[in-house]
């Protein structure tokens, strides 16, 4: 949620934030219900000050004025309620440097890698996968229904091996490991700003309950400092979390809808860090450093992608993608992302630090994916042999216990 100082300051650039983020929220309701509001709140003091000032002979107004009172606390509710619900759909504006429009101006800034060349037939990475006996999506659709997958054998393992070395990775550099919970509360979910303009249709949603399955283990990272100071000292914050992930994918209707690239379960390495307002820019440059450094080790070429306004989410102020490049598809896809949410997500969860002069400021979020499973396709569709075989990255030989898959 932004500061609703910044809209009643300037709504005319709240409202081109907005446009520029693709989304339809009634600015000038928010401008005119608030200003009702505060009238309201001001009234409301006056009569309840003006209550404790009658006295036995003044029964009759008490009562009147009490009346006054309980009627325009009862109107006041009702306007706050509406004007909280308007404000939970203004998204966070993009910072200054995001480029405006849809996916189409999404901006590649880099690109690093070269790409493999093949003097065979490739693959891709279910057919390779099938072929080692290291995928089963048979198997795993007869349970689970399509958009599931197994993996079985090697592909466990080697999933497993490139999961250990990006937690080895991150945590090297001074990030605290944890594996949350994956069922969240609803006020938790809502916290983190994932709800509005169609979220709630990509969540699981488990009604008897009223909980959800996360999607990204940065949903439970955020709520579980909610209510929380900070002290400066301890900032920047920085987590790193192992968790599975859950997504509907309802509004990907017929992309993708073969393999591993979108599917409904995966498992996925995340950072995440708390920081002074001041720091979060050189932070997120920061998150972006270590997941460039994590695909350059793996020898998987990608493309670094600032991304464009109208293709942000509701928390997100500025967003970079790395595309890794899949011999399979002959393409570059998304294989991890990094976000800057500034406060939008601490106001609603109401995590703040103490500064130096004893005042409670709200924190800086980040987030960024230090792996899914997305590395392990780009890894058998990029390394793959003539014979089938599959070439392990070297740095996760130690981590895997050999350099090769190979057909058996």
């Amino acid at each position: 949620m932004i500061d609703i100082k910044l809209i009643m300051e300037n709504p005319e650039k709240i409202k081109k934030a907005v446009e520029d983020k693709a989304r339809v929220v009634d600015i000038d309701k928010i401008v005119s219900l608030d200003k009702e509001h505060r009238t309201q709140i001001n009234e409301i003091d006056r009569l309840r000050h003006q209550q404790k000032q009658f006295g036995k002979d003044n029964i009759e107004e008490a009562k009147t004025n009490k009346s006054e009172l309980k009627a325009l606390e009862k109107k006041s509710k009702i306007i706050e309620l509406e004007l909280g619900k308007l404000l939970a759909q203004v998204p966070n504006p993009a910072d200054n440097f995001v480029p405006i429009g849809d996916e189409s101006k999404n901006k590649i800034i880099e690109t690093v890698g070269k790409i493999p060349k093949f003097n065979f037939k490739v693959n891709d990475h279910i057919k390779l996968g099938e072929k080692l006996n290291i995928i089963d999506v048979k198997r795993a659709s007869k349970v689970a229904g399509s958009r599931f997958v197994a993996l079985i054998n090697d592909g466990a393992k080697l999933q497993m091996a490139i999961f250990q070395y990006v937690i080895d990775k991150i945590t090297s550099k001074g990030f605290d490991f944890v594996i949350p919970p994956h069922i969240i509360n609803h006020q938790s979910m809502q916290g983190m700003g994932y709800l509005e303009h169609g979220g709630e249709q990509e969540t699981y949603h488990l009604e008897k309950d009223n909980m959800y399955l996360i999607g990204t283990s940065e949903q439970v990272l955020g709520p579980m400092r909610s209510n929380e100071i900070f002290s400066e000292k301890e900032l920047p914050f920085r987590v790193c979390a192992f968790s599975p992930c859950y997504r509907r994918e309802a509004g990907s209707y017929g992309k993708d809808t073969k393999g591993m690239f979108r599917v409904h379960q995966f498992h996925k390495v995340e950072m995440f860090s708390f920081c002074k307002p001041e720091d979060s820019k050189k932070e997120h440059e920061f998150f972006l450093s270590i997941e460039k450094e994590i695909y350059t080790e793996l020898g998987i070429p990608f493309q670094v992608v600032l991304i464009a306004t109208g293709d942000l989410g509701d928390p997100t102020s500025a967003k970079y993608d790395l595309e890794a490049w899949f011999a399979g598809q002959q393409k570059y896809r998304e294989i991890t992302s990094t976000s800057n949410t500034t406060d939008f997500q601490a106001r609603r969860l109401n995590i703040r630090y103490k500064t130096k002069a004893g005042k409670n400021e709200l924190v800086h979020m980040l987030n960024g994916t230090g792996a899914s499973d997305r590395p392990f396709i780009a890894i058998l569709e990029n390394n793959q042999n003539s014979d089938g075989s599959i070439t392990i990255p070297k740095v996760l030989v130690k981590y895997f216990g050999k350099d090769k898959i190979e057909v058996k």
